[in-house]
């Protein structure tokens, strides 16, 4: 790994941890309520309006009620927004409505934080549907996560209350407080840096350049011809014009971000330029995806009155980050061992200089897309600012690790804290066990009930993802899909159902996945991804509220020091990756091999 790429990742570390800081103090303070008054005020109408008020509490069912409920009446209006686009208002380019299959996947994909999208933007949702439906379910996507994450911190903080907080008020700070106006700043920004925000109609403008393509001729009936060999026949075509989409981009960009969704404007994501226009952009960009996941963990150690908690749970994140950064980073800068450097054999058709730019962005290059890469598929974002089909074997294994780990490395918006708490508790119970001692964490008991609903939250996924990724690659609807056969093709099914089960929303590209049959399919898994595993954490958070709080004894174990974060780090590793080794060995570990050794 280079100078370089060493010098852009110790200056992200660093300026990550000096704003997150701040915002985690923030973050304890809408947790626990110790906002300005004037704030309280200005919240008071919107919970009566929802018949509730700032001291109504909940227990652990009520609040899950809450949030299924909230939840399925957000991907009910998603739905119908994009079915019925063609006839409401903010539809310059007469976008038609979105096919039964695509709306309901596109529905349950933002809702559930996913923001997996089969589609191209620019040519699918109208502006109305990208601002009312897809940007506004990013910011209740994401303040869900942080209420649930606040219920389970509330859980451990909690002295036999049996209560976890209120879903409504939660979800109202959160949005109000936070991502709002983070949001608003961080738009500001990107339009500065040039990303566009305008609701004008798509420019059709002059290019420079003619341009020439072929495109299959079609016969009178409309259909593609063919030739004697069943080959569509193709036509020389010209072109100096190019239709440029335009729309209000920068506000959903920022929330994208800030919130861990990853739903692009434009089909080509944060790759293009209208969304990250330079390397400034993209640099923030990076940083917005682990703000509040990595101030999160200052909010817990607040909260649950020792801040080395928070310190102890962020340093096995950033250990476990910046391996994944070296060895995708290194993967990327050795490139294909099929094409020769320049110079070497001045014969090859193609020639790679440099490492692996194959799907880059030149304003980017190979560093900074690589850590944005490892950075939005452990944050469960999904945004991508380079093309994951076209990264090296080992470098693709990278994403689809992070994803595997559960995204807990940082995470998504609130899952990423309490998938690590999750994996806290099998640690300090693994401990137990090996010490012949009763397992505690933050002075409550870690028994039986527990571990039940932790094995649950811990299986879910790669349940959904090994089962869903079995179902494609057996179905004929599902082989139907794949582009390249063989190992990259595995890998590519493989992606897109970790993706889907992981609440991430990246692409490997290559998989036609816009089918009745794979919508369906991602659908389910994205809402077992997100809801099969908030259930069980919030049964979690209700059961430690109901326990005492144990004071410190000579026998408790630290959950602070080298050890406990050696030990997390150990338990996310084996248990989170163990259940994937089988099909990454048959995906991108078989293609490396064949690749290396000239096949």
């Amino acid at each position: 790994m280079s100078a370089q790429a060493l010098s852009l990742l110790a200056a992200y570390l660093i300026v990550l941890l000096a704003l997150a800081w701040p915002v985690g103090s923030w973050l304890a303070r809408i947790s626990m309520g110790t906002l300005p008054q004037w704030m309280h005020r200005l919240e008071a109408p919107l919970y009566r309006l929802a018949g509730t008020s700032a001291d109504k509490s909940m227990n652990w069912w009520q609040y899950a009620m809450a949030v299924l409920a909230f939840n399925v009446l957000g991907a009910l209006v998603v739905y119908a927004l994009q079915r019925l686009q063609f006839w409401l208002p903010l539809n310059p380019a007469g976008m038609a409505a979105v096919s039964p299959d695509s709306a309901f996947n596109t529905a349950v994909s933002f809702v559930s934080n996913t923001n997996w999208q089969g589609y191209a933007g620019e040519s699918t949702m109208s502006y109305l549907t990208q601002m009312l439906a897809l940007a506004v379910q990013n910011f209740f996507s994401a303040a869900t996560g942080l209420g649930v994450v606040f219920a389970l911190i509330r859980g451990f903080a909690a002295r036999s209350t049996g209560v976890i907080g209120n879903f409504w008020v939660d979800l109202t700070r959160v949005t109000a407080w936070l991502l709002v106006p983070i949001s608003l700043v961080f738009a500001v920004f990107l339009v500065w840096q040039g990303a566009i925000q305008n609701f004008d109609g798509y420019k059709e403008v002059t290019t420079l350049e003619t341009t020439a393509y072929q495109q299959p001729r079609n016969g009178p009936d409309g259909q593609p011809l063919k030739d004697a060999k069943g080959e569509p026949v193709m036509e020389d075509m010209k072109t100096a014009s190019q239709t440029l989409p335009m729309g209000p981009v920068a506000s959903q960009e920022a929330i994208k971000m800030l919130g861990t969704n990853g739903g692009g404007f434009f089909n080509a994501n944060s790759a293009h330029p209208y969304e990250n226009p330079t390397a400034l952009s993209n640099f923030f960009q990076m940083l917005a995806m682990f703000l509040i996941p990595a101030a999160l963990c200052f909010a817990f150690g607040r909260e649950v009155g020792d801040i080395r908690q928070g310190w102890a749970l962020l340093t096995a994140m950033t250990i476990i980050f910046v391996i994944a950064v070296v060895a995708m980073t290194s993967a990327e800068h050795a490139g294909n061992p099929l094409l020769p450097p320049l110079g070497v054999d001045q014969t090859a058709s193609f020639m790679q200089s440099g490492g692996n730019m194959e799907g880059k962005e030149t304003r980017f290059g190979i560093d900074a897309s690589s850590l944005f890469a490892v950075i939005t598929t452990a944050a469960s974002c999904g945004a991508v600012n380079s093309m994951h089909d076209s990264l090296t074997p080992l470098g693709g294994l990278v994403p689809i690790v992070m994803m595997q780990l559960g995204e807990v490395v940082f995470g998504g918006v609130g899952s990423g804290l309490y998938g690590m708490l999750v994996f806290a508790i099998l640690a300090v119970f693994i401990a137990g066990l090996m010490i012949g001692r009763t397992p505690e964490y933050l002075g409550k008991k870690i028994e039986a009930h527990e571990m039940k609903l932790t094995s649950i939250a811990i299986l879910m996924t790669p349940v959904v993802v090994l089962v869903g990724t079995a179902a494609a690659v057996l179905a004929g609807a599902g082989q139907a899909g794949i582009a390249n056969p063989g190992a990259h093709g595995f890998s590519e099914i493989l992606y897109a159902l970790t993706s889907a089960g992981n609440n991430n929303g990246s692409a490997f590209a290559g998989l036609s996945a816009n089918t009745p049959f794979y919508n369906t399919l991602l659908g389910i898994a994205m809402w077992l991804g997100r809801f099969g595993v908030i259930v069980p954490v919030l049964a979690i958070a209700g059961a430690l509220a109901s326990k005492k709080r144990l004071p410190v004894s000579a026998g408790t174990m630290p959950t602070h020091g080298p050890l406990f974060v050696a030990l997390l780090i150990g338990t996310v590793l084996l248990v989170g990756l163990l259940n994937y080794v089988p099909a990454l060995a048959l995906g991108p570990v078989v293609e490396h091999f064949m690749l290396w050794s000239g096949k």
